[in-house]
């Protein structure tokens, strides 16, 4: 019969087989890595100098004019983000897991959220999209799980507008038409006042 000293005495006895005491060091052989590690990387979003306004998960769309459908652009965080300088706020969404940018524009007092195709969840505004290397205009709807969650999302983009207003510091729209490509931009600008003529095709529910 085996006593508790026995077991107190004896090491203890791992899944490979092996046995190692329990007060001795680990004399085993020490291997140093071949290439040595690279020093932590530190990694810039972008977002190091804003300020966290409003984030919540939704679906975003963009509108492709040849086809005249929605078409699906990612499923993420949709953030809007104030600078802690400038005080210029901005809409930004990555797409879930890849991080991937999908929507990426400032949010200037001249941008209308309209419901999509009476829609209490989902939201439809023009804006120049700088979510790929060039600036374009883009007509986009983002859609959220519940009512409560569009609302919110409606009350904090127009709460950003409002504060544009009262500082002064709406976006200059000819800085970014400075940095577009012939006349798209001043085309997309004109977009987000006159909407009328694209709402027949723009309608339909997401």
């Amino acid at each position: 019969m085996t006593s508790n000293s026995d077991f107190a005495n004896k090491g203890h006895e791992t899944e490979g087989g092996s046995t190692h005491g329990g007060d001795e060091d680990d004399d085993g052989p020490h291997f140093d890595p071949v290439v040595p590690l690279p020093d932590k990387i530190e990694v810039k979003t972008g977002e190091e100098d804003e300020e966290e306004f409003f984030c919540n998960r939704g679906k975003l769309f963009r509108f492709d004019a040849e086809t005249k459908e929605w078409k699906e652009r990612g499923i993420g965080n949709v953030k809007i983000l104030k600078h802690k300088v400038s005080g210029k706020f901005r809409l930004l969404m990555r797409r879930d897991q890849v991080l991937k940018i999908c929507a990426n524009h400032y949010i200037n007092t001249d941008m209308k959220l309209t419901p999509n195709a009476g829609s209490d969840r989902s939201f439809v505004w023009h804006a120049v999209d700088y979510a790929d290397e060039l600036p374009k205009p883009e007509q986009l709807a983002i859609r959220f799980k519940t009512p409560e969650e569009a609302m919110l999302f409606k009350s904090k983009f127009e709460e950003s507008q409002n504060i544009l207003k009262t500082l002064g510091s709406n976006v200059d729209a000819s800085t970014l038409i400075g940095n577009c490509i012939g006349g798209v931009c001043t085309w997309a600008f004109a977009l987000s006042s006159k909407v009328s003529e694209q709402r027949m095709y723009t309608s339909a529910k997401l």
